[in-house]
């Protein structure tokens, strides 16, 4: 059934597949679409719809958009639903994340490998046992992209919830003792980050046979704000957008080469 009232459009994203590159960047905020389409070559807007603001481009010849997903699981899995429907193959999430081991500062930048499934959308697409994991072309292009640029980055595992205020503010929670605890095996098993949405993107990637990363800009570290360490808040995310920019330009360039 379509709900659409242009048959040529997706329903929530607002845009139809002659509007839509192969290779999407996916930040969560709308408002950082027109940045990160700076890097693209004739990057214009082509659709905006809810929490969903499309530009598209090119980089290296070739169709690239940049779509904003919202806050969370949810509605970033319809996001991806809706481009893949639309003809897109090839995912970056760019966005915003919290430390949570101590060496980590605001500033660096986390390639996430996997992600803790402690959402609710993901269980929808696999069950909990599978593992969301990112594609690993895309992982080692973000790696040398970052390599490239001289940043401090991390790669590992990152945790992905629903709730920012249940990770910010658990002692409010009728079920604070779960969080509290999840929180301390999280950090004991070496999570580098919790942010709300690579979970979803990963395990719905699976589902759909489709390839998606993520590069995350840490803003800050509540561990070493526990810990009376520096705590550096940093908000501008330009450092992940040029490094998904830049990775995305080493992978047009390798599927070429397949073709």
């Amino acid at each position: 059934m379509r709900y659409a009232k242009d048959p040529n459009k997706q329903y929530h994203i607002g845009v139809g597949a002659e509007e839509i590159g192969p290779y999407v960047i996916l930040p969560g905020d709308p408002g950082r679409c027109e940045q990160i389409a700076g890097y693209l070559e004739d990057g214009v807007r082509v659709g905006q719809n809810r929490e969903f603001t499309t530009y598209t481009g090119k980089l290296k010849g070739v169709k690239v958009s940049v779509t904003s997903t919202g806050i969370g699981g949810p509605s970033a899995a319809i996001a991806m639903e809706e481009l893949v429907m639309a003809g897109a193959h090839t995912f970056i999430r760019v966005g915003t994340c919290g430390g949570m081991q101590e060496e980590i500062l605001g500033g660096d930048l986390i390639v996430a490998t996997g992600a803790v499934r402690m959402e609710g959308c993901s269980r929808e697409y696999a069950p909990i046992e599978y593992p969301a994991v990112a594609d690993f072309t895309l992982l080692c292009a973000l790696r040398s992209a970052a390599e490239k640029m001289g940043v401090r980055y991390h790669t590992g595992v990152v945790e992905c919830k629903d709730s920012f205020y249940g990770q910010h503010s658990p002692q409010k929670s009728p079920v604070s003792y779960e969080l509290l605890n999840k929180w301390e095996a999280w950090k004991r098993l070496g999570c580098l980050a919790s942010e709300m949405e690579s979970a979803a993107l990963y395990t719905v990637a699976q589902a759909l046979g489709v390839r998606v990363a993520s590069v995350l800009l840490v803003m800050a570290n509540q561990e070493r704000e526990k810990a009376g360490l520096s705590n550096p808040v940093v908000y501008d995310t330009d450092l992940a957008a040029r490094c998904a920019t830049e990775a995305l330009q080493m992978v047009i360039a390798e599927d070429r080469k397949r073709l």
